[in-house]
């Protein structure tokens, strides 16, 4: 039988476990949503950057230094060790190359088709 500090502790895991979940496949998703077509400036990256680590330290929470036994914020290098999520920005740039990608290799005709409601220019 667990104590009730270690009970507490797997509580607790598991909580930011579902965290992570919900970050993962609703937050993100809500967020990335068309950002394939997105050109993202220094400024946009940057707080896009600051969201994600609000969000990170909403799910983690304070830690208790080892020293002063004070409770702190997670520095942001610590949110790397914490989790294995790419930050959002690289999930940004990976997004856009495939689509970009997928642009390529679409033929002419299908580019055509697909912006028929335009006039295009060879």
């Amino acid at each position: 039988m667990l104590s009730f500090g270690a009970e507490s502790f797997v509580f607790q895991f598991a909580i930011q476990n579902t965290k992570i979940k919900i970050y993962r496949t609703i937050i993100l998703a809500v967020v990335l949503y068309g950002c394939e077509t997105w050109s993202l400036i220094l400024r946009e990256e940057r707080t896009l950057s600051v969201f994600e680590n609000r969000v990170l330290r909403r799910i983690f929470g304070l830690k208790r230094d080892e020293v002063t036994g004070e409770w702190r914020k997670l520095h942001n290098e610590e949110f790397k060790n914490l989790h294995s999520l790419r930050s959002i920005v690289r999930r940004i740039k990976s997004r856009r190359m495939r689509w970009a990608g997928h642009v390529l290799r679409m033929g002419r005709v299908e580019l055509y088709t697909g912006f028929s409601w335009g006039n295009l220019r060879e």
